[in-house]
């Protein structure tokens, strides 16, 4: 087994070789990859030289297995505040309630949306509705069927990544607002990803819903994805005030090290009104504090991506370490 770069030209080469042929092991996509880029570069051919590598997406899935901690509010402003700083940004609603779509001012019934895509075979490029805020995939009601329906097709689990593999190249990043489940729609979720972000509410049930996040990621990694990588946590809802808040802080902490964001997202009664007006935060109040917060967000995220810094040698499941994995069991043992 070899290493390479996160963001080397070699590493997103491997990845168009994966997104085709999504069966192939990704260590025959990194050698494939090298035979590519030897050959382009052999003297006498005629592409030597002059062949540009074209850099693909990073697919980040905004998951979590319990609903309300923040997750599809994150997506979206997070999507709109990076495209606000000159970021190529797809939202790919995966969520049959479609709130990501409608956060950002898309109308739910649209003609086209991921459901066609994923189950029709519709073109994606075509259903990709710009906005203001940033490009769109988006969902409607009628996915919430697609995960029955995918049960007898070939190669389920991996027909989001194939679906997304044509426009990869078209942005800088694709972020995924899963459904707050564990079914065959997050299973493609986080199939076509290369790292997860985790929003994690300040109390305890939130907890329990990352402990069994954590134990799914592990099965995802053996089977299906072992390259899935934990782009960090971000604590939403934050209020100093409360007791249980620092707590539920210092446990995350110590379970996920320097994988937690700095960045906090406050309670706010902006955060909350903006998707009834169809806005993102930072269209809505622009100089509040969950703005502020977003704004703040969005550089912790792109300092921690920037393609040509030194990048960690890539392994199967950046995780904890052994002796930290029982932080989140004791808080459970703790407050039971």
């Amino acid at each position: 087994m070899f290493h390479v770069k996160h963001h080397s030209p070699l590493l997103h080469i491997a990845q168009k070789f994966r997104a085709k042929f999504f069966l192939f092991p990704v260590e025959i996509s990194l050698i494939c990859a090298i035979l590519f880029s030897t050959i382009l570069e052999w003297p006498g051919s005629s592409r030597s030289g002059k062949r540009r590598v074209s850099f693909l997406a990073k697919i980040i899935a905004i998951v979590n297995q319990k609903g309300g901690v923040g997750k599809t509010t994150t997506c979206v402003n997070l999507t709109a505040v990076l495209r606000e700083r000159g970021k190529r940004v797809l939202l790919c609603d995966f969520d049959p309630q479609a709130n990501s779509t409608s956060g950002m001012g898309v109308d739910k019934t649209v003609s086209q949306g991921v459901y066609d895509v994923l189950i029709n075979g519709a073109d994606v490029k075509s259903a990709v509705v710009a906005t203001r805020y940033g490009d769109v995939l988006p969902s409607s009601k009628a996915l919430a069927g697609a995960g029955i329906e995918m049960i007898d097709l070939p190669g389920r689990e991996s027909r989001l990544r194939k679906a997304l593999a044509p426009i990869q190249k078209d942005y800088d990043f694709i972020f995924i607002d899963c459904p707050p489940s564990l079914d065959l729609l997050t299973l493609n979720g986080l199939c076509a990803c290369d790292s997860i972000l985790i929003p994690v509410q300040c109390e305890y049930y939130a907890l329990e819903g990352l402990s069994e996040l954590i134990s799914t990621l592990k099965t995802i990694r053996k089977k299906y994805n072992p390259y899935l990588d934990i782009e960090g946590v971000v604590f939403t809802m934050f209020s100093v005030r409360y007791n249980l808040t620092l707590q539920v802080v210092e446990q995350v902490k110590k379970y996920f090290g320097n994988k937690v964001y700095q960045t906090t997202i406050p309670r706010s009664i902006r955060i909350s009104e903006a998707p009834s007006y169809g806005q993102p935060i930072n269209f809505y109040e622009p100089k509040g504090k969950g703005s502020e917060a977003y704004m703040d967000l969005a550089i912790e995220f792109v300092k921690n991506n920037r393609p040509h810094e030194p990048a960690r040698r890539r392994t199967k499941g950046n995780s904890a370490p052994a002796e930290q994995k029982s932080a989140l069991e004791q808080v459970k043992q703790g407050e039971a």
